[in-house]
């Protein structure tokens, strides 16, 4: 997988192991970096894993 590879709700939720109901609840709460494309909630891979190192240093 790419740096650059964009993920969509439910790869996201698959790749952090949680329900997508838990997921887009982190994202509308802003805990999880994500924009939207249309009406479809998008992922940077690169954010991802720095949002993950993020959380691992708390």
């Amino acid at each position: 997988m790419s740096d650059d590879e964009i993920l969509t709700i439910k790869e996201l939720a698959s790749y952090l192991k949680i329900a997508e109901k838990t997921a887009y609840r982190f994202v509308s709460e802003g805990r999880i970096p994500g924009f939207k494309v249309g009406g479809s909630w998008r992922f940077r891979r690169s954010e991802i894993e720095r949002w993950i190192a993020e959380q691992e240093q708390k």
